[in-house]
């Protein structure tokens, strides 16, 4: 029995085997314990009956018989005990799999009020996820085009909500409802490819769970709420593609970011230095009007920073003496006003494959070596004096 123990399977899936393999266990084991186990010694075979000790095997068959009925009693009882066991198991596994495949109704009243129909089983949904023990939607995505008009205010009932994702909802616009207030659980919120309109909510500073935030491609206005930097868990921020003005808050430096952007809006004043001390993996703030000095965001060499793009803005330093992250694969500094040389650490950066310092005021040679001289002609041009390869100016 100890060896049929130390051969069940390990994975709590297999619990019906398990119990199979208990009961063909079990009875190997009381086979062992029969008369005539296979490690008893074979009995030799018997006298020829006489009439004379016709009663005394009358007494030994009759005790044989009942010998019989205790062995067959041993056997049938445990086999009656695990098919009970198996059976009951099996019921209810079935019985908790209906019930947790099903529907709750709240859910369900809340979404025919999203999609505007009768929703009855919304756990077969393709673009929901029913929690597998309550049968509560944790996941809900909307997209493309299936709704449209103001964004309804029931979402904000489905508070067992993990994630939420509408995308690609050219025709729904308004203000984010603010009962979405009440989501606290929320980890991923995603808001893309819609015409939703009106400032970034104060609000979203109470999602404290929240680890990606994207609300992008839309029509959102006004400057970015500094109660973002209350998110003690946000990794991932973006806000590419809107009408977002003002500064950057300082407050964003306290967050465990490891992506940011901010691209295409009309964000205005210097990067906050509260930034340079965020050990990124990429920055994109391209397009927008900042201004100043933002080097601190990528000059040092330890950084894990592998893109950034800061073209288009009004950025204006000294470029001759930066020291670049050793992973950067890929910068574009163009259409700003940089001023000075490309400074020489640049070569020390291995798989860079992708740099533009195109339209700014830049001079000197470019250095030799690393990957710059594979770049193309255009990623240096129109400079105030750049010269040297790849450029066609000599030196």
């Amino acid at each position: 029995m100890q060896r049929c123990q130390e051969s069940y399977p390990n994975d709590e899936n297999k619990l019906v085997m398990i119990l199979l393999f208990s009961l063909a266990c079990y009875l190997k084991t009381k086979r062992l314990e029969l008369p005539g186990g296979p490690n008893q010694v074979a009995s030799p075979a018997p006298p020829p009956i006489n009439l004379s000790t016709h009663s005394q095997l009358s007494s030994t068959s009759s005790a044989e018989s009942k010998q019989t009925e205790k062995i067959t009693y041993q056997l049938i009882m445990p086999a009656r005990f695990f098919f009970l066991l198996f059976f009951s198991f099996t019921f209810s596994f079935s019985l908790s799999s209906a019930i947790r495949g099903r529907c709750r109704p709240e859910d369900a009243q809340i979404l025919s009020e999203v999609f505007n129909r009768p929703i009855i089983d919304c756990c077969r949904l393709s673009d929901t996820r029913c929690n597998a023990n309550t049968s509560w939607i944790d996941y809900l995505t909307i997209k493309n085009d299936v709704i449209s008009g103001r964004l309804s205010p029931a979402i904000g009932r489905m508070t067992r909500l993990q994630e939420l994702i509408l995308v690609r909802l050219p025709n729904v616009y308004g203000e984010i409802p603010s009962e979405m207030a009440k989501l606290t659980g929320l980890t991923n919120l995603v808001i893309s490819d819609t015409n939703l309109t009106g400032p970034i909510p104060t609000w979203l500073g109470q999602l404290k769970n929240l680890r990606t935030l994207s609300l992008s491609n839309s029509r959102f206005t006004g400057s970015i709420p500094s109660s973002l930097g209350n998110l003690p868990k946000l990794t991932y921020l973006t806000m590419e593609w809107n009408q977002l003005t003002g500064p950057i808050p300082e407050s964003l430096g306290r967050l465990p970011l490891q992506g940011l952007n901010l691209g295409h809006n009309q964000l205005s004043g210097p990067v906050p230095l509260s930034l340079g001390r965020v050990n990124f993996d990429y920055i994109d703030l391209n397009r927008n009007r900042l201004v100043g000095d933002p080097s601190h965001l990528f000059s040092n060499r330890y950084k894990s920073l592998r893109r950034i793009d800061l073209s288009r803005n009004v950025f204006d330093f000294d470029l001759s003496k930066v020291v670049f992250p050793v992973n950067l694969s890929s910068m574009d500094l163009s259409h700003n006003v940089i001023r000075g040389s490309i400074s020489l650490d640049i070569v020390r950066v291995p798989e860079l494959y992708y740099f533009n310092v195109s339209y700014n005021g830049l001079c000197g040679r470019i250095p030799q070596g690393g990957a710059l001289q594979g770049l193309p002609s255009e990623s240096f041009a129109h400079n105030k004096c750049l010269c040297g390869p790849p450029l066609s100016t000599a030196c």
